[in-house]
């Protein structure tokens, strides 16, 4: 079992580059003590007995047997910026310091700082006491992290507040920001509350329902990457990312069925306008034809923006609730069925609907068929039995589309439907067979796929009840 202490190196010739920038006298150096302006004072560093303590096998041997401590002379007067050491010099001293023969005092130093250098923070902070240099001696966050403890321990408040207020203004790495939580607690409140900001999200109202702060984000970043930004497919790939790295996966498929609600009901509304009787008298003809046009144009693009989130919610096997909300649809089914058998309508205006739509089942479809999404069998039904309706009518529309015009996937989605009739009970299948008829051609080899489904119905439907009398 290797051994794991850090040594510590304090060699005086080493560690006068640790002292103030001005190099110390030629008699300090040479009793081998660090030396501050108008010392008056020597003070020893030491480092505390650690009873795990034990030798850096990798420092090598010129390292051993090295002193673990530091003297230096300092003066007394810049101590008293230290409320430790003017507390300790209260006691300590009758007559005025200044006026006093020269004293020793002594300061443990620690077991956890290690490093070749151990005194390294602490002769920095005794430096600061005689100089105030805090931004010649503060350069990064890593400096004032290394020097914070220091300050904290020796109570120089001064330096404390330099310290945060560096860390406050600059970016962190992870391991500083690691550093940054684990001195907080020591920090006065008001100074930790400036660092802790960055880092920990506010309390929430009380007596609030409100969003988690990570839950507002990706909810503005759904929003953003569908109404907000001038490049919209680079911004949908970048959220999708982001969305499928992040490690919540609760916090995801809540924010995904919050936005799908929101599309789907706008997608009904404007939707429930073209198909409404009302509208159709009350509103003049021209002005009806402008408000249409409208509506279903903004219909197209709200079923563009769902499939999107359909794809994302697919992807991350986050769908069971929208494949749930998606086969209740029967209000909207119908009003689709309104749209598309209007087809001078759909073509003038919508002429990209049909093609979304289908697209939209078809994701649902294919994620419940794969077994990527297990759901109840009545849900399994009831998408068939809503949607269906939809799909023949797009069916029929093919022949129909002028050119250049992309045609529905109708033959995929009918696969589909009939692979989840078949996981349907013998009855239930029954009846959803028998809608699915449109599916046939004046040509049998071209719906193989109707064919097989309703062979492996009647295989099925010639067993024997399994609980019946033979």
């Amino acid at each position: 079992m290797s051994l794991r202490k850090r040594q510590r190196s304090a060699s005086s010739s080493r560690l006068n580059t640790l002292s103030s920038p001005s190099s110390p006298p030629r008699h300090a150096a040479a009793s081998g003590a660090l030396s501050f302006p108008n010392a008056d004072l020597r003070l020893r560093l030491y480092i505390d007995p650690c009873p795990d303590a034990v030798v850096d096998l990798d420092a090598g041997e010129g390292h051993r047997g090295i002193d673990n401590s530091l003297d230096l002379h300092v003066s007394s007067a810049s101590l008293l910026r230290s409320r430790y050491f003017a507390a300790l010099l209260s006691d300590r001293w009758n007559p005025a310091p200044s006026s006093a023969a020269a004293g020793h005092l002594s300061l443990v130093v620690a077991g956890s700082y290690s490093g070749a250098h151990p005194f390294r923070a602490h002769v920095e902070v005794l430096r600061l006491l005689h100089t105030l240099d805090f931004a010649g001696a503060i350069h990064s966050p890593a400096d004032a992290l290394d020097i914070l403890p220091v300050a904290l321990e020796l109570l120089f408040d001064a330096c404390v507040e330099a310290c945060v207020r560096f860390l406050e203004a600059v970016p962190w790495s992870v391991e500083e920001e690691v550093r940054v939580l684990e001195l907080a607690p020591l920090l006065p409140a008001d100074e930790a509350a400036d660092l802790l900001a960055r880092v920990t999200p506010p309390p929430a109202a009380g007596g609030e329902a409100v969003r988690s702060p990570s839950e507002a984000m990706l909810h503005g970043l759904i929003h953003s990457a569908i109404h907000g930004h001038p490049v919209p497919a680079s911004t949908k790939a970048f959220v999708a990312m982001l969305l499928k790295d992040y490690p919540s996966r609760d916090c995801v498929h809540k924010v995904l069925d919050e936005a799908f609600l929101a599309r789907l009901e706008t997608i009904k509304e404007l939707m429930g306008k073209y198909a409404s009787p009302d509208f159709r008298v009350a509103v003049d003809s021209d002005e009806r034809e402008a408000i249409q046009r409208l509506n279903l144009q903004s219909a197209v693009l709200n079923v563009r923006h769902l499939l999107w989130l359909i794809e994302r919610m697919v992807d991350m096997r986050v769908v069971d609730n929208a494949v749930k909300l998606w086969s209740e649809q029967a209000a909207l089914t119908s009003d689709l069925q309104k749209l598309l058998n209007d087809v001078d309508m759909w073509k003038n205006i919508a002429p990209g609907l049909p093609v979304l739509v289908t697209r939209c089942t078809l994701r649902f479809a294919n994620s419940v068929v794969t077994g990527e999404t297990l759901v109840p069998r009545q849900v399994r039904m009831k998408l068939v039995r809503s949607w269906l309706p939809v799909l023949n009518v797009c069916r029929n529309m093919v022949q129909t589309m002028p050119c250049g015009y992309k045609s529905p996937d109708c033959r995929e989605l009918e696969e589909t439907f009939l692979q989840i009739i078949s996981t349907l009970p013998v009855p239930d299948a029954q009846e959803l067979l028998q809608q699915c008829l449109r599916f046939s051609t004046r040509n049998v080899d071209d719906c193989p796929h109707l064919v097989t489904a309703f062979k492996t119905w009647f295989r099925r439907a010639a067993r024997a009840p399994q609980a019946g009398e033979n």
